[in-house]
């Protein structure tokens, strides 16, 4: 096999964040083979928590079943001790209606059993399948590939495969070979706390609330109802301090009775789907990457649990290296580009470790307030994540001096927009073409960076147009904004012209009579706003 037989990317592990790479990848046109030592698909609802910029995401990569899918989160439900009677009923997160710019604003439950098939699925519409019992032992790198050494279990037997790939992706866990062999560091602790967690069938509590039994530090259990399982479904969380893991672990009896001893009502148990434990390990690497290889999710970062935000944070490591990985392969941006995965998503990992172990502590806590406790935030909404200090994105229009110091996960701010910060949305927008109604995020889409391009002068709208040429096409799409009340001023060489009838576009965007370019990166950032063509050409000399 030569260096040109190399599959452009392989993948290592079967997770959210390996298959949302992968799907990336694969929208980007680049082929990709994905592999996972297990023999089967893993079963458990494990992290079943998605947070509204996961959600955005999700539309970007045009998997609509997430969004259909999912539920709202039930009411937590806290009860006197030792009995059924209910203490306090109150949301983890209360509701809020949505706006113009923020369109998912609420976190909502979907197992990540169901995700993970739900990915698999739009993965195999792409002629890609994940190939199980397929287990990579190690991988050297060379100049320009990689080459992976993999056993593959078939029949009883271990059959060994040499692998050669441009670029190798390692979802392969905290205790994955790849962030192992690359020597990057996993600094950080382990706490003294162990839970038990899985899924049961069981009859005897409500389907409507999320259950809370004991005493947060010590003896407690979560039981959160789930239909995804089974109209008798749940997923339970339990403390291990009363118990050990091995015992129960050893029949679906022990775990019935250690459940029952800490629920003080008649429950019926009808089927134990799975089990297991989880002890808190918070660490993450001092790096995502080196040369030609990468890690993501797990394999780069391990946390509490509390605040549901690894699954979320490993989504979002994917999408920001997989466009940018897929632009690098193609050559239509330089290695360096790749640097910046490093860059963007160490601040926001290591703030996420904080306030995950933040959370950790006030959990444990024996004068812990239990509503206190499971109340989250807007700011795990990572809806305020930005790249405001990455060397990739590019404002003109903040003067220097006036860009103030914010943290990688920033807040939610409707009416504040800077270089490096998530896009707004903006509904109330007319296709001047078709006349359809459409909105900026169904527009956005991870193979594309999307220039939008805020004018009412025709003439420079055709200059800003006219310089886009000199990029390759199938990587841009060009959508020229008008004010409400212009849609005859359409320039036809823009791939979208588009009337702002609402309003929202240019107010969410902060656009007043001036022409502006702002550039949206395929997962969503704004990674320029710039006066013109000038500006949109420095941005994208390195992007596109």
């Amino acid at each position: 096999m030569t260096a040109t037989d190399a599959v452009p990317v392989l993948i290592a592990g079967a997770g959210p964040s390996a298959l949302v790479a992968a799907l990336t990848l694969l929208q980007n046109g680049i082929s990709i083979r994905i592999i996972e030592k297990e023999d089967e698909h893993r079963l458990g609802q494990r992290g079943a928590g998605l947070f509204p910029r996961s959600l955005e995401l999700f539309h970007f990569l045009d998997v609509p079943e997430v969004d259909q899918t999912a539920k709202p989160m039930p009411f937590m439900r806290t009860y006197k001790p030792g009995t059924v009677e209910p203490l306090k009923t109150f949301p983890m997160s209360p509701y809020q209606d949505p706006t113009p710019a923020f369109p998912y604003f609420n976190p909502c439950m979907l197992g990540q059993q169901t995700l993970e098939g739900i990915l698999r699925a739009h993965l195999e519409k792409l002629s890609c399948f994940v190939e199980t019992g397929t287990e990579l032992r190690s991988f050297e790198q060379f100049p320009d590939h990689v080459v992976a050494h993999v056993v593959k279990k078939r029949d009883g037997e271990e059959i060994q495969e040499t692998i050669k790939a441009k670029w190798l992706i390692g979802a392969d866990g905290a205790k994955g070979v790849v962030r192992k062999q690359l020597g990057l560091t996993f600094l950080g602790e382990t706490k003294d706390m162990r839970l038990i967690t899985g899924d049961i069938r069981l009859k005897g509590l409500d389907h409507e609330h999320w259950h809370v039994f004991g005493e947060s530090q010590t003896n407690f259990i979560i039981i959160r109802p789930t239909e995804e399982i089974d109209p008798d479904g749940y997923q339970f969380t339990m403390s291990e301090s009363t118990v050990d893991y091995p015992v129960v672990k050893s029949s679906a009896d022990e775990v019935y009775k250690h459940i029952a001893s800490l629920v003080p009502t008649n429950l019926t148990f009808e089927e134990l789907i799975w089990v297991s434990e989880f002890r808190a390990n918070i660490r993450m690497v001092n790096r995502f990457g080196e040369g030609r290889v990468f890690v993501s999710g797990d394999a780069a970062h391990v946390h509490s649990p509390t605040g549901g935000q690894g699954l979320n944070s490993s989504v979002q490591d994917a999408l920001n290296l997989a466009w940018k990985l897929a632009l690098v392969h193609k050559g239509l941006a330089p290695a360096s580009l790749l640097d910046s995965y490093t860059t963007e998503r160490l601040p926001v990992i290591a703030e996420m470790l904080d306030i995950t172990t933040a959370l950790l502590k006030k959990t444990m806590a024996r004068d812990s307030n239990k509503e206190e406790v499971f109340e989250r935030n807007q700011r795990l909404y990572m809806l305020g994540v930005n790249y405001r200090s990455s060397p990739i994105v590019l404002d003109e229009v903040i003067p220097p001096s006036d860009v103030k110091p914010i943290d990688a996960y920033g807040l939610i701010q409707d009416g504040s927009l800077q270089a490096g910060d998530r896009a707004p949305d903006a509904p109330g927008l007319v296709d001047v073409n078709s006349g359809r109604n459409v909105r900026f995020f169904d527009i956005f889409r991870p193979h594309l960076h999307t220039i939008l391009v805020f004018t009412s002068d025709a003439a420079k709208a055709a200059h800003i147009i006219s310089e886009l040429r000199r990029y390759e096409q199938n990587v841009l799409r060009s959508v020229i904004v008008l004010p409400a009340g212009l849609s005859t001023q359409a320039d036809s060489a823009a791939d979208v012209v588009l009337e702002d009838k609402e309003g929202y576009a240019y107010k969410h965007y902060l656009v007043g009579d001036e022409t502006r370019v702002v550039v949206v990166r395929p997962d969503g950032v704004a990674g320029a706003i710039v006066h013109g063509a000038e500006g949109m050409d420095n941005y994208l000399r390195i992007h596109a």
